[in-house]
């Protein structure tokens, strides 16, 4: 980290977008790991990393909690905790068969995807899920099905396929175009989802949406205050880790508004040619960074040479997620 000032007009300004950082369903998975380690005390097992974000994972790994990537990394009669990203339904066959005690950190908004694909596939649709590739998010989506016997296409034979692009979408072969749905990954960019789903509407005209939005309400809300953000200024700050999904994508909505934007973990990725002739520095969060974080930023822009600091006004969330009820009425097992 430097403080070396940037070569910044006297008159540059930080803008804050509104809404930023943490969404309900990130407060609830960390409450939960949280309540895990004060009700049962260290270790805590979570099955990959419980929010995309370094600094709130490595808290929680300081506390006692133990990531994994797979369940026989686990000891039997252990706690596991199921990220908020979801899981399939083979992880959680798989974690009452090793005999883990486990508690569902899974965003809510996740878990109303989850049912809407079992709705789907119980009305006979083949389903469509938009979603990038490899993220825990639409593992966990695609394994709400199981693969039919006897057919040789993975896809094919549960009946769900993985888009990402028109392309895919050009290039994709279902059984029947008649019986057909959609379902989206919560933390798409929304004008990228609805490139997507215009081409399948395009192709099957007949095509099943689902009956409410996927795309979670704080990501749509985070992407609307960046790119109002991002008319008023000429560099854009984005706060989160390279692997959320979320934060991403508000990155990229701020390049497409024609605005210069970079994503740091934190302030010490902050690079002072980025300011150069700079004169308002927007800034936001994704939905699973830390407003400490953010604070760390704007206090290392300062002293590059950003002066004031103005708060945008936004949509206010109101939103809270329940705690598991088997986490909440389970007995503390601390001495």
């Amino acid at each position: 980290m430097t403080d070396r000032k940037a070569n910044m007009p006297a008159s540059a300004d930080i803008v804050l977008a509104n809404p930023r950082g943490f969404c309900a369903g990130v407060d609830r998975a960390i409450i939960i790991v949280e309540q895990a380690l004060e009700k049962f005390g260290a270790p805590i097992y979570v099955r990959n990393e419980v929010v995309h974000n370094k600094f709130v994972v490595d808290g929680l790994r300081a506390k006692g909690t133990i990531f994994v990537k797979h369940l026989d990394e686990i000891p039997s009669g252990s706690t596991v905790i199921f990220s908020a990203h979801g899981v399939s339904k083979a992880v959680r066959v798989e974690a009452e068969a090793r005999g883990l005690i486990a508690y569902d950190a899974t965003c809510p908004l996740v878990t109303k995807v989850h049912i809407e694909v079992a709705k789907m596939r119980l009305a006979g649709l083949e389903i469509i899920m938009i979603g990038h590739k490899g993220h825990p998010e639409v593992e966990g989506t695609m394994g709400q099905v199981e693969s039919e016997q006897g057919d040789g296409d993975e896809a094919a034979a549960s009946g769900m396929y993985l888009v990402e692009t028109p392309d895919d979408v050009a290039q994709l072969k279902v059984k029947d175009p008649a019986k057909l749905a959609f379902v989206t990954q919560t933390t798409l960019s929304m004008d990228d989802a609805a490139l997507v789903i215009a081409a399948l509407k395009t192709k099957y005209p007949n095509i099943h949406a689902p009956k409410s939005e996927d795309i979670c309400y704080a990501t749509q809300n985070r992407q609307d205050a960046v790119k109002l953000m991002a008319q008023d200024c000429d560099l854009v700050i984005i706060v989160g880790s390279p692997n959320s999904s979320n934060s991403n994508r508000l990155r990229e909505v701020a390049q497409r508004q024609g605005v210069e934007a970079y994503m740091v973990d934190n302030a010490s990725y902050l690079q002072p040619s980025w300011l150069v002739g700079k004169k308002k520095v927007g800034v936001s969060a994704g939905a699973s960074a830390p407003e400490i974080l953010v604070k760390e930023v704007i206090g290392q822009l300062q002293r590059m040479g950003a002066q004031q600091v103005q708060e945008l006004h936004g949509v206010v969330e109101s939103v809270v997620f329940q705690l598991p009820k088997n986490l909440t009425s389970a007995p503390s097992k601390k001495a």
